[in-house]
């Protein structure tokens, strides 16, 4: 099964997160298609707008139990193929890609959230340019829960979004927020009574417009982001994650969450 869905009409690429079954969770697969699907688009010189959903009940609750699971118990938790892929690339590990390949593709991106956006499901929507949420959505920075730091762009982009003391506060109680104060501190951008169906009557509007004016609209926005900073902030996340990941304390930590028996809600 397609982990991730795209169909480009008009103008517009719809692309959905396709793995309902499981609220969406992250795992190898959905990573590598949501990469693939990414950089496709950046070839795509037909496109105008991206809208990023995920089917079923959430936009996504972030990675796959089945990756704590063995955090916990000190086995690898990515496939040798992947973690050998990470050690030798200059820049960006895999996470880091699939979300940033969103705010660097040269047309707006546009994340539909509904249900839940946890942990690395909050992080991929941070890469989108702008966030459509229901009110009763459930947002959380979740990885202190597991022993880790925001590793996927999410520790650069949420506090320049919301400010560095209440990005501070969210990271470090891994208290979940609803849809409604998500917007109020700047971490969506707006409520939307049906996200996906918002966002796509969005898009189809941006791309009735000025091709290169709506690619500069997004480049001029984004120069106000510091990209060398940027870049440090990522491959200092990525150097702390490949550190943290499997040592005693994020083993213990993991260990103790999973034992609490409790999911992510």
């Amino acid at each position: 099964m397609e982990r991730v869905l795209c169909r480009i009409q008009d103008g517009v690429a719809d692309v959905r997160l396709n793995r309902a079954d499981k609220l969406n969770a992250l795992d190898d697969a959905l990573f590598a298609d949501l990469i693939e699907t990414g950089e496709r688009l950046h070839e795509e010189p037909e496109v105008r707008a991206v809208v990023l959903s995920g089917e079923g009940r959430a936009f996504c609750v972030g990675l796959d139990f089945s990756a704590f699971s063995a955090q916990a118990e000190g086995r690898s938790w990515r496939p040798d193929a992947v973690a050998a892929d990470d050690a030798s690339a200059a820049g960006l590990g895999r996470g880091q890609r699939a979300v940033w390949l969103w705010r660097s593709l040269g047309v707006p991106v546009i994340a539909a959230v509904h249900g839940y956006a946890l942990g690395g499901g909050l992080q991929l929507a941070l890469g989108a340019d702008v966030r459509l949420t229901t009110a009763d959505a459930k947002w959380g920075v979740l990885e202190l829960d597991w022993g880790l730091a925001p590793d996927m762009c999410g520790s650069q982009i949420l506090p320049r979004l919301v400010g560095p003391d209440r990005a501070m506060e969210l990271a470090l109680t891994a208290r979940k927020v609803d849809g409604s104060e998500a917007v109020r501190i700047g971490m969506a951008t707006r409520s939307a009574t049906r996200p996906r169906q918002e966002a796509l009557a969005m898009a189809r509007v941006i791309a009735g417009r000025n091709p290169k004016a709506v690619a500069a609209i997004k480049h001029l926005v984004n120069t106000t982001w510091d990209t060398e900073a940027l870049q440090a902030g990522f491959r200092a996340e990525r150097v702390f994650m490949e550190e943290n990941v499997g040592s005693p304390e994020q083993r213990a930590a993991a260990r103790s969450r999973l034992g609490t028996g409790r999911t992510r809600e």
